[in-house]
């Protein structure tokens, strides 16, 4: 983990806006903080960070992203912990999966010092924003564009690396109840499914629209050629407990390699719970809600952190999960990753980084 970047110029705000921040009211990305991180890349060669006062951005429009759709990016937080300080969770794994997504799109890959550098530097000089509250962070966006101007189907020679960031609360003010979609996909075997690029979640907004116009809050995707197994669930990768047992989806080229999901996996062994990744079959877990095998189905990512699904609805027909409560495993998980985070439970995996 880099500690320290070299050679950023940092132009600072003349007044801060953070009183602007009430952390018993937060909108998840409505406010930023101060400042934002900007690196160009021309040619292939990385150009001096700046760290700039957060603002408007002009490009031109042939800009080749707006066209052609050259985009990513990641979503990480940072916290509190119980001394007040501020920690990042696993910001390296981010890195890596940054520069996967880079490559999969025809992308340069963002050097470290940039990267960790970066987040490490502009968080210490944004550290008011991060919020208290026992559900509250700092939620972290990294992202990277095409900036050539022009109008062709090619690979960018040219991009720019930003940082933003934006306090967050609690993402969800109900357990969501999410429709398993049958007719849509979000991603095909061979495709760009498992890259966090700007094109997945435009792909995913009109199901996702047309399931909230019927009372839903989210979808459970299934596979593109069957729509017999789950994938994943919106922000989130998905996780069912059945006769006591934690099982989720095998990742692919089709499912986000979630930090979170890693992370919960890595818990529950470490807890004792015996965990499959495996092909799940929508009619099993239907089946087992039904028989009462299946107990609970909960997403978990970046934003939402662990969230419980309240029902699951599939081919017209409602059906309830059992409430959750604190000896659920969902609950369990979350304390235990929200516990490490906080600093109240030993970090034996060096996962959280102070900044």
């Amino acid at each position: 983990m880099v500690e320290q970047a070299t050679a950023f110029k940092v132009k600072k705000v003349e007044k801060s806006r953070v009183n602007q921040l009430d952390p018993e009211n937060i909108v998840f990305g409505t406010l930023f903080t101060d400042h934002m991180l900007v690196a160009d890349c021309i040619d292939g060669v990385w150009q001096t960070p700046e760290i700039l006062p957060y603002g408007d951005i002009a490009y031109n429009p042939a800009l080749a992203s707006l066209h052609y759709g050259q985009s990513i990016f990641e979503g990480m937080k940072a916290f509190r912990n119980v001394a007040d300080e501020v920690v990042m969770f696993r910001p390296e794994e981010n890195f890596k999966r940054f520069n996967i997504s880079a490559e999969r799109m025809c992308m340069t890959p963002v050097p470290e010092d940039i990267f960790l550098g970066g987040l490490n530097e502009v968080l210490k000089l944004d550290a008011a924003w991060v919020p208290k509250g026992e559900d509250n962070s700092l939620y972290l966006r990294p992202f990277m564009f095409a900036s050539d101007v022009y109008l062709g189907v090619r690979p960018s020679y040219n991009y720019r690396f930003m940082i933003i960031m934006s306090p967050a609360g609690k993402y969800y003010s109900e357990p969501p109840k999410v429709k398993i979609e049958t007719e849509f996909i979000r991603a095909a075997a061979g495709g760009v499914g498992y890259a966090k690029c700007a094109g997945n979640y435009a792909a995913s907004l009109y199901p996702a629209k047309l399931a909230q116009e019927q009372g839903y809050t989210q979808l459970l995707w299934t596979d593109a050629e069957t729509h017999t197994k789950f994938e994943e669930s919106g922000t989130m990768n998905v996780f069912f407990v059945k006769d006591g047992k934690l099982i989720t989806p095998k990742t692919s080229t089709t499912i986000l390699k979630g930090i979170t999901r890693d992370s919960l996996i890595t818990i529950a062994k470490d807890l004792g719970y015996e965990v499959f990744e495996q092909d799940v079959y929508v009619k099993d877990i239907v089946d087992g809600i039904r028989d009462g095998s299946v107990t609970e189905v909960f997403g978990a990512g970046t934003a939402v952190v662990v969230s419980p699904f309240s029902g699951i609805g599939f081919e017209g027909e409602d059906i309830a999960l059992p409430a959750i409560n604190s000896s659920s495993v969902s609950s369990i998980l979350k304390e235990n990753l929200d516990g490490i985070r906080k600093g109240q439970i030993a970090d034996t995996h060096k996962w959280v980084y102070k900044v």
